[in-house]
């Protein structure tokens, strides 16, 4: 997914090989994630498809079954990863995620905080942004999620770029050991308000800070809080899906 490693990056020159993650692409609204295996299969109504048949060919390839239908094997990209993954909780999608990031301000090196991780679809997201010297520490409260979005990311080679914790951020804050590290720090709680004096500690004097909440109560709230702190630019933007 990501291009850590020069013989990894995952472009139309790059062939796919044993273990790795390979979106297998129906059409627009039918696509699912499949780890190559040698001797494996995977079927559809289109066919049969081996999976010795995909290895070497680069991401992109359309392939075809004995029946003579085809799927398309896609890299897995933050954007496609969203489409395939499994919710555990409600996400967020491409245009909410492309509006975080550009706001946010993410680039290369950053280090990010993030909470609730829900089913990592903004983390996986983020961990591209600041790749490949970044980090990207994300919080969740529910153990079980945060174990199931480490096995994700783990999938999608993300280990070195992504660290889970389980912790309740509204409860605790964030740890005290990133006081003054953080370039941006992503809210989306049912209290934000809560974890913003623990935010505020963590970020830079020049970090920024993003609360992503469904219902303009929370907005309203949060911008009280926020107006009595030392935080400066404070913008309400809304986000409208179609």
């Amino acid at each position: 997914m990501l291009p850590l490693q020069p013989e990894n990056k995952t472009t139309f020159g790059r062939r796919i090989k044993e273990g790795d993650l390979v979106i297998l692409y129906e059409r627009h609204d039918r696509m699912k994630a499949v780890r190559v295996q040698s001797g494996a299969e995977s079927g559809n109504k289109f066919g049969v498809f081996a999976h010795s048949d995909w290895i070497g060919k680069p991401f992109g390839t359309k392939v075809f079954s004995k029946k003579g239908g085809f799927v398309y094997l896609l890299a897995p990209t933050p954007e496609l990863w969203t489409l395939v993954l499994s919710h555990r909780t409600q996400i967020l999608y491409i245009a909410d995620i492309s509006f975080v990031v550009s706001f946010l301000e993410i680039c290369p090196g950053c280090l990010v905080l993030e909470s609730g991780t829900g089913s990592g679809s903004l983390t996986t997201a983020l961990a591209r942004a600041v790749a490949p010297t970044g980090h990207v520490y994300t919080f969740d409260f529910h153990e079980l999620r945060a174990d199931s979005a480490r096995e994700d990311f783990e999938k999608n080679g993300l280990s070195s770029l992504i660290t889970v914790e389980v912790r309740d951020i509204q409860g605790k804050g964030f740890p005290e050991k990133f006081c003054g590290d953080v370039d941006a720090v992503f809210l989306d709680l049912p209290q934000p308000w809560l974890a913003l004096p623990s935010a505020t500690e963590a970020l830079k004097p020049d970090g920024i800070l993003c609360s992503f909440s469904p219902c303009i109560e929370q907005v309203q709230h949060v911008c009280e809080i926020l107006n009595t702190t030392d935080f400066t630019g404070q913008s309400f933007l809304a986000s409208q899906s179609f």
